[in-house]
């Protein structure tokens, strides 16, 4: 069997990594793809695993319309010529690629207000496979599993939290320190949606300052008064961060979805919901906000108690866990049995 796996955002690095080791132990032969999104290609090279650069889509509406066709042909003609059989991605470009090519296509999502990456993939994918708490349903081809994309790598059976990267940056694990998310809000799903506005980023962190350290995770350039706290550690290292600190507040839905699988107490500020995010609400592990409004209060509340909080999430994830599948093998079955009904 011959595999490629299409990469076009950093957490797409993180859903499909520990399914590509899993095929390679298996010898199969595996092509990665990605264009230049962000780190997603230093994800790759720092997990040490090898990769086919796409480039990018550009930055004009102009370039990223020309690009859209091309960058699809250009996966059909990888596919063609190292004799793909199946294809894997959270990408229109392996839908159009495997209706070409009559290959096995597998596309993977998790964001149901992602209207024009669905309507782009929708009618050429062999399969569509999303989350059961996927809110929208896209027909016979659509394949429902219990889990997240995030535990696909943040499952006990994959992740291993290193205190050693508290020591890089001069923290101690009693500690207590917080984690802020900023977007870039310039993904097309994005437009005209909005999450913490820099009035209220102020109050956050002029409320967190005396409890602990804050650092903050940002896509783009922040603004120069919150550049004292950016992240100064690879990437990588981020769910260790996640699982160390005392409360996650971010407008990033993967990194919410994160913090929330880890048993970390997470505060999501967006306009954008979706099904995975309503769900971790419902088990108690995530707060998630339409607007900023009440967001200093409710961190306010939380503050008192958040050790509290944190050992009663902990909890709540094993029981999580019980209720949810090992997404890896999920996928690791899919690709190479395809015993998967729908």
């Amino acid at each position: 069997m011959r595999v490629l796996i299409d990469i076009n955002h950093p957490a797409h690095v993180h859903l499909f990594k520990k399914l590509y080791f899993e095929l390679r132990k298996r010898n199969v032969f595996v092509l990665v793809t990605v264009t230049q999104k962000d780190i997603a290609k230093l994800l790759l090279e720092k997990y040490n695993i090898p990769y086919l650069s796409m480039g990018s889509y550009g930055n004009t509406t102009f370039s990223k319309v020309i690009n859209l066709p091309l960058k699809s042909l250009y996966i059909w003609y990888l596919a063609w010529k190292y004799k793909i059989d199946v294809l894997l991605g959270v990408s229109f470009r392996v839908s159009h690629a495997t209706f070409l090519t009559k290959k096995k296509s597998f596309v993977f999502d998790d964001t149901e207000h992602a209207k024009q990456e669905i309507l782009l993939y929708k009618y050429f994918a062999t399969k569509i496979v999303t989350p059961k708490s996927f809110e929208i349903s896209l027909g016979r081809k659509h394949i429902r599993y219990n889990g997240f994309h995030e535990l696909a790598y943040l499952h006990p059976n994959y992740f291993k939290s290193r205190v050693e990267t508290l020591e890089l940056l001069g923290l101690k694990k009693s500690e207590t320190f917080f984690v802020l998310r900023f977007v870039s809000w310039e993904a097309v799903h994005d437009l005209g949606h909005a999450g913490i506005s820099i009035e209220n980023k102020r109050k956050l962190i002029k409320l967190l300052t005396p409890q602990g350290r804050i650092i903050i995770s940002s896509e783009k350039k922040i603004d120069t008064e919150f550049e004292k706290y950016r992240m100064s550690i690879c990437p990588t290292k981020m769910h260790d961060l996640l699982y160390y600190c005392s409360l996650f507040v971010g407008e990033g839905g993967t990194m919410a979805l994160e913090s929330a699988v880890l048993g970390t107490p997470s505060v999501y500020v967006n306009s954008l919901d979706a099904g995975v995010l309503k769900e971790q609400v419902n088990y108690g592990l995530l707060t998630s906000l339409r607007n900023d409004q009440e967001l200093i209060n409710i961190v306010e509340k939380k503050l008192p108690t958040i050790n509290e909080e944190k050992k009663q999430n902990r909890l709540i994830v094993k029981k999580m866990l019980e209720e949810q599948q090992d997404v890896t093998s999920f996928m690791l079955d899919l690709v190479l049995k395809n015993k998967i009904s729908t």
